[in-house]
């Protein structure tokens, strides 16, 4: 287009009204810019070292991020269990990057995975990352996979998504130094009250794996149900197992299925401890073979909530045998060190029937290769070189009973605290839960977390705690998404009382790490209770 010629003359203008205008002009200017544009996008900001749970050992910031782009490879030195990590690495991030990230032997750069000495322990690993690229150094496999966890939580919650996110994908700089406080960190979920699937089972799994918990406990057998072929006794499964805490179908694991909850278990780092409970808790058993009880007739099935009035005959013999053949087959499709055979709430057993039957049963357990845990009260009784037993009292627990399990541990037998007042994440949140039994007091976040395990138990000496773990009872619990709510976000933080330095410990702190990882368990559909102790981001 042509200029417009002015036809019309100007007016003189002085130098103060040339600087007026001037200055009105780039007033508006400015303001017709700052109205009409888009703003700026902020430049994205990694998550910082620090904010990951459970809380590392120790966290260096420091240098620029790295950027994992659609040239990233991830690079495996040449162990079958270091391209395994590998595989699984890959696999989770695939979906939300829409990268290829091919796994290789060679190159620089990238997201590199190596196994190599060093003062990892078994579980320990250091993360270092920097412009060019990520290192996870471990001595075992098993710590490069909990260094893929922490990989994890230091990208955006979008990565967790399983269709392509716009990213972009920071790693933020710095070195992650990392190992565990207590060799055990458990979970154990309830199949018995109310029956999982194998694949509500694997997803428990997964989740537990976010958090480096490497126990899964399975309680397997109770009143309201049993839960494992054998095939010895094959009417424990399909008779026992055929009902459930309200009268639904029940359900039992066939020993293949079996096996794949423990196959998947070891591919994610963690160990199943199968659990038998007896000589109490027992009446699916007892219903279903009427020579185990003493007068030989069988109770019928059981879909209540009430505990205690159920025992194994101590006196007979086809008991023993009845216990030494499932223990066996157990055994046998159970690579892991433990055998957890019970023993809690046996109030229909007398004491000296108690002693009796656990100084019988704790040699078949190694027997067949197993080490012994049972609930604490197994310390009533005569535990055996190497037992471990799981304190699941209450914080006003009786001294005596407290005093009887310190003086134990005092002589050997090792301690997974449980404490149901505190761990128990069946437990209700407040007085309005839907979900859950209130019967060791209303638990809230703050509560589960803030208590340290080394020192929780007056008398017992914190070299005999080898753990902690947090139990899931199912008497309400029917579904996947109930699993969910009771556990989060609970459950990271009994997972963080296992792993993390003492010295970590600090509920202000904790609570805000916690939060951020709400939008994570948001893109994993993990469901949670928004707890008002938690300072959550708004959604």
């Amino acid at each position: 287009m042509r200029p417009h010629h002015r036809t019309t003359p100007r007016t003189p203008r002085s130098p103060r009204m040339a600087r007026l205008l001037g200055s009105l002009l780039l007033v508006a200017a400015a303001g017709a810019f700052t109205v009409g544009a888009t703003p700026a996008t902020p430049k994205p900001v990694p998550s910082p070292l620090g904010q990951v749970v459970p809380a590392p050992a120790s966290v260096r910031a420091g240098g620029a991020p790295y950027r994992i782009t659609r040239d990233t490879v991830i690079r495996v030195d040449g162990s079958r269990e270091a391209r395994r990590v590998g595989e699984y690495l890959a696999d989770l991030l695939r979906p939300a990057t829409g990268y290829r990230l091919p796994l290789t032997t060679h190159g620089t750069s990238g997201i590199r995975l190596r196994l190599a000495k060093g003062p990892f322990g078994a579980e320990g690993y250091r993360l270092d990352s920097g412009p060019h690229g990520v290192t996870l150094t471990a001595a075992e496999p098993a710590g490069l996979f909990h260094g893929v966890q922490t990989l994890r939580q230091l990208l955006p919650a979008a990565a967790e998504k399983d269709t392509v996110q716009p990213g972009p994908w920071l790693v933020a700089g710095g070195t992650v130094t990392d190992r565990p406080r207590y060799a055990y960190r458990g979970a154990m979920l309830d199949v018995s009250r109310h029956f999982f699937t194998v694949a509500q089972v694997e997803r428990y799994i997964d989740e537990l794996a976010l958090y480096k918990i490497n126990e899964l406990h399975l309680h397997l057998s109770d009143d309201q149900g049993w839960r494992i072929a054998v095939d010895s006794w094959p009417r424990l499964a399909t008779y026992g197992g055929s009902t459930e805490v309200g009268g639904g179908q029940g359900g039992h694991y066939t020993k293949a299925q079996y096996r794949e909850i423990v196959r998947y278990a070891a591919s994610r780092y963690l160990e199943v401890v199968p659990e038998i409970d007896m000589p109490g808790h027992t009446n699916a058993a007892l219903a279903s073979y009427a020579g185990l009880n003493c007068d030989g007739v069988a109770p019928p099935l059981y879909t209540g909530t009430d505990v205690g009035f159920s025992s194994l005959c101590v006196s007979k013999q086809v008991t023993y045998d009845f216990v030494d053949d499932v223990i066996r087959e157990l055994a046998a499709l159970t690579p892991g060190r433990y055998l957890h055979i019970g023993g809690d709430e046996a109030h229909s057993t007398s004491h000296a029937d108690y002693v009796a039957f656990m100084d019988r049963v704790q040699p078949l357990v190694a027997k067949y290769g197993k080490k012994v845990i049972g609930w604490h009260q197994l310390t009533g009784a005569h535990p055996v070189p190497g037992a471990i037993a799981q304190y699941w009292g209450l914080d006003d627990t009786g001294a005596d009973e407290k005093a009887q399990v310190a003086e134990a541990a005092r002589h050997g037998t090792g301690l997974i605290l449980s404490p149901a007042d505190r761990v128990y994440l069946d437990m209700k949140y407040t007085e309005d839960t839907p979900l859950g039994q209130d019967w060791a007091g209303l638990v809230e976040v703050k509560r589960s977390y803030d208590w340290d395990p080394g020192d929780y138990l007056p008398g017992a000496p914190g070299s005999a705690v080898r753990g902690v773990e947090a139990p899931l009872w199912s008497e309400t619990l029917v579904t996947g998404a109930d699993i969910d709510v009771m556990a989060f976000p609970r459950l990271p933080g009994v997972a963080e009382l296992g792993w993390s330095p003492a010295a970590t410990h600090d509920w202000d702190a904790y609570k805000v790490r916690l939060a951020a990882q709400a939008p994570r368990w948001d893109a994993l559909g993990i469901g949670y209770y928004r707890s008002p102790q938690v300072p959550w981001p708004a959604k």
